[in-house]
């Protein structure tokens, strides 16, 4: 799956977490999902869980803990699939 499939399936699981999604319009891979999104930590975690169902993959603490932007979460996805 090339990064542009995985950005795209990643923002659309971010629908469901934002609270406004006019933010989702023009998102890029340096938007900050907690501040520039305004999605909590404890969604953070849901957005994470909801990405390992969808892409078939676990991530671990570590992983999880490198997630801060939409780029972090492409580039953590695609290794896990790799």
């Amino acid at each position: 799956m090339d990064e542009n499939k995985i950005r795209e399936e990643f923002v659309n699981i971010l629908r469901a977490y934002v609270k406004d999604p006019e933010l989702l319009t023009k998102v890029s891979d340096s938007t900050h999902i907690l501040n520039d999104l305004k999605v909590n930590s404890a969604r953070l975690v849901d957005i994470i869980i909801k990405c390992e169902d969808v892409y078939g993959i676990s991530i671990d603490d570590d992983d999880a803990d490198k997630i801060r932007t939409i780029g972090d979460a492409v580039s953590v996805i695609k290794e896990k699939i790799a």
